[in-house]
């Protein structure tokens, strides 16, 4: 086995935070809430292996029913939402590598649940008086497998200004991406989806400190696979019968990631010498019950494998972009990883999308 995947010093994850919307709920609190009685409804909420969630319900009326929020209403729901639990991801970010705002130098926010413009980072620039010459981007639209695309940027950046530090904020307000109605359809995406955000620090690689050292690893190499005949198997679009934006996930979906888990792992290990069973930590996103037992199946991984994972849907449910980070923050917080141990990140999204991410500590 080759230990030797990259020859020049690649950019380390020196650190990492995460935030949520204040208010939690279980599954049963939804369902009491919004008063939903069909057993087929109640039944996808409570056997979803998601026992809470952080939400932001619309307002009550008096007459104790949630309101109506239009299009407008939920758009600046999630820039409020967006921005707080920003920053305070960043915050806590910033915290666990030692840092200030005053050393970011490049910023790149990710989001799906709503559109702005300007974008995040522009206003996390203005809400946090980062300095202006900072270098931005912002990965908009593609939905929960955006991560690690984000992750990509980012890491490119710090790889040629070695020594900078580079900073990926993935801020998902999923309760302003809601409908409300008696489809299936929207069923399973109000089942789904809760608040989150998380920050991820990476420093460009300047020989000495790019050894994995100190816990930080090493960003290694990515790889995506794109399942053209799926793309519209999950799709945020226009609902005329509602008014507004609304997620749509086939049913498939689970068994066509699945599927094709293989394909991108074993493109992502190729040329570096490692087999699957050479990984030690698997950080898959929180897609979902059947999506991770999907992942499970077709790369031979066990519950332990996953545990993180099962952990973070369990308690937040899926988190969209930023779920994989929850992930990392919680094997880090374990402290079980070795020098020279590695790790493969796994997200999945629209397009059906599938990016994967190579570390080494």
């Amino acid at each position: 086995m080759s230990t030797d995947v990259v020859r020049t010093p690649a950019p380390s994850i020196a650190g990492v935070g995460t935030a949520v919307s204040p208010t939690s709920y279980s599954q049963q609190d939804v369902l009491d809430t919004f008063g939903i009685s069909d057993p087929r409804i109640r039944s996808v909420f409570l056997n979803s292996a998601i026992e809470r969630r952080h939400l932001t319900l619309p307002p009550m009326t008096d007459d104790g029913t949630p309101s109506s929020e239009t299009q407008g209403d939920l758009l600046d729901k999630h820039k409020g939402l967006a921005i707080d639990m920003g920053v305070r991801a960043l915050r806590a970010c910033l915290d666990d590598v030692g840092a200030t705002l005053a050393d970011i130098r490049y910023l790149c926010c990710v989001t799906s649940t709503g559109f702005l413009t300007p974008g995040l980072s522009a206003l996390l620039i203005r809400e946090l008086g980062i300095d202006r010459h900072c270098a931005r981007a912002d990965v908009v639209g593609m939905g929960c497998n955006a991560g690690l695309n984000g992750l990509n940027a980012v890491s490119s950046w710090a790889a040629v200004n070695p020594g900078e530090l580079a900073v990926l904020v993935c801020t998902e307000a999923c309760s302003a991406a809601y409908t409300l109605d008696a489809t299936m359809r929207t069923a399973v995406v109000n089942s789904l989806f809760g608040d989150g955000a998380a920050a991820l620090a990476v420093v460009g690689g300047t020989g000495s400190d790019a050894s994995g050292a100190n816990g930080h690893p090493r960003v290694l190499k990515f790889a995506s696979c794109l399942i053209p005949e799926a793309i519209d198997a999950m799709r945020y679009d226009w609902d005329g019968a509602q008014n507004r934006f609304s997620f749509f996930l086939d049913p498939q979906v689970p068994y066509v990631v699945g599927a094709h888990a293989e394909l991108v792992t074993d493109r992502l290990l190729a040329g570096t010498g490692l087999c699957r069973s050479d990984i030690r930590h698997w950080l898959v996103h929180s897609g979902g019950k059947k999506v991770i037992d999907a992942v499970m199946v077709n790369l031979g991984l066990s519950r332990y494998d996953v545990r993180h994972t099962t952990g973070v849907l369990r308690d937040f449910g899926n988190l969209s972009s930023g779920s994989f980070l929850f992930s990392y923050e919680r094997l880090l917080r374990e402290k079980v990883t070795a020098s020279g141990d590695y790790g493969v990140l796994m997200t999945m999204g629209p397009g059906s999308t599938i990016e994967t991410a190579l570390i080494q500590w």
